[in-house]
C-alpha cells in the first residue's frame, strides 16, 4: 500500500515580509508626497505616457495620477509581501525601485511644463529606474541576511519511496553535474547576430530585444547542478548570473522524473508555470524538488537519481535535528 507524501507548511518569517513590504512603501510615500510638494509646479493633466522619441502621447490628471501610482506600488507590494521568500528579497526590492523611480521621473519630467504635450522623456530613463532597482536589489540582498530562514510546520515529507543515499550520521557529501543545451546556444547565438544586424541597418530598439534574449539564452546554455547540505543551487558556467538557489530549509522532497520541455514548461530556458518552475534545458531526466510552499522546482540534469537521494537523505537528517 502506498502511503500519499506528508507536506509540509512553510512558515514565513514576519521580519521577511515586512522587508519585502517596506520598499513599496516607502516608494508610495514618496510618490504621493512629491506629487503634493510641487502641486504649484505640475499642469494638470500631466503627460503620462511617451513615444519612443520621448515625445508625450498620453496625458493623466494630476489626482488620477496620484492614485493609481500610490495603488500599482500598494499591490505590488502586497504580492510580493504575501508570495516572498528569503532568496528573493531582493526581487521585492528591485520591483520597488524600478516602480517607484519611473513614477519619479515622470514627475520630474512634468515639473513647471506650461503645456503638457511638450513634455518630453528620454528612453535613458529606462537606464536610470534600471540602475535604482538594482541598487535596491542589492540593498534586498544584504537585508535578507538578517532574516533567519523560514521553518517547515511538520515533519519530514519525504515520501518512503523516494530514493535516499546511504550517508552515516557524521558523513559529509555533496553532488555536482554539470550540462549543456545546443538548442539554447544556437538560439542565443542567433539572437546576438540579429543584434548585431540591427546595430548595423536599424532599427536599433531590436538590439536591446536580442540582448535581453541572447545573452540570457547564452548564460542558460551551460550550466552546473550541485547538492550539499546547503541545498540545491543551479548555475551559469559561462556567467556569474543567472543562479538559482533552492535551500535545504525550503525543500520537502526531492525525486527524479522525466520531463517533456514543450508540453509542460513550454520550451527551454528558466521557465515558470503556475505550479512549477524550472531549469530546462531538453527533455528526459530531472531532479524535481518539492518546495514547502508545495511548488516544484525542476532542473533536467544526468545523474539526478543520485542527486534527489542526497537529497532527500540530508532532508530526513535536518528533520531529526
Amino acid at each position: 500500500m502506498t502511503t500519499a507524501p506528508h507536506t509540509a507548511a512553510l512558515r514565513v518569517p514576519l521580519r521577511l515580509r515586512a522587508l519585502a513590504a517596506l520598499p513599496f512603501a516607502l516608494a508610495a510615500c514618496t510618490h504621493v508626497l512629491l506629487l503634493a510638494v510641487w502641486s504649484d509646479r505640475l499642469p494638470d493633466p500631466l503627460a503620462t505616457h511617451f513615444s519612443y522619441g520621448g515625445e508625450a502621447d498620453g496625458f493623466t490628471g494630476r489626482a488620477a495620477f496620484t492614485a493609481v501610482g500610490a495603488a500599482l506600488l500598494l499591490t505590488l507590494g502586497a504580492g510580493w509581501t504575501v508570495l516572498v521568500r528569503r532568496g528573493a528579497l531582493w526581487g521585492a526590492w528591485l520591483t520597488a525601485g524600478l516602480t517607484g523611480t519611473l513614477l519619479v521621473l515622470v514627475v520630474h519630467d512634468n515639473l513647471d511644463a506650461a503645456d503638457p504635450a511638450r513634455v518630453v522623456s528620454p528612453l535613458s530613463h529606462l537606464a536610470v529606474a534600471a540602475a535604482a532597482g538594482a541598487v535596491l536589489a542589492l540593498a534586498g540582498h544584504a537585508l535578507s541576511r538578517l532574516v533567519p530562514p523560514e521553518e517547515h510546520e511538520g515533519g519530514p515529507a519525504v515520501h518512503p519511496d523516494a530514493p535516499r543515499l546511504d550517508l552515516g550520521a557524521g558523513e559529509l557529501a555533496g553532488w555536482s553535474r554539470a550540462t549543456a543545451s545546443a538548442p539554447l546556444t544556437a538560439l542565443g547565438l542567433l539572437f546576438l547576430a540579429g543584434g548585431a544586424v540591427a546595430v548595423l541597418l536599424g532599427p536599433w530598439p531590436l538590439l536591446l530585444v536580442a540582448l535581453a534574449v541572447g545573452v540570457p539564452g547564452l548564460a542558460l546554455a551551460r550550466i552546473r547542478v550541485s547538492v550539499d547540505r546547503h541545498g540545491l543551487t543551479v548555475r551559469s558556467t559561462l556567467a556569474p548570473r543567472p543562479r538559482v538557489h533552492v535551500p535545504l530549509d525550503d525543500i520537502t522532497a526531492a525525486d527524479v522524473r522525466s520531463v517533456d520541455a514543450l508540453r509542460e514548461f513550454g520550451g527551454w530556458g528558466y521557465r515558470v508555470r503556475a505550479h512549477r518552475s524550472g531549469v530546462v534545458l531538453r527533455s528526459g531526466e530531472a531532479l524535481v524538488v518539492r518546495r514547502g510552499n508545495g511548488r516544484e522546482f525542476a532542473v533536467t540534469v544526468p545523474d539526478a537519481r543520485t542527486a534527489a537521494a542526497l537529497l532527500n537523505t540530508l532532508v530526513e537528517r535536518r528533520g531529526r535535528l
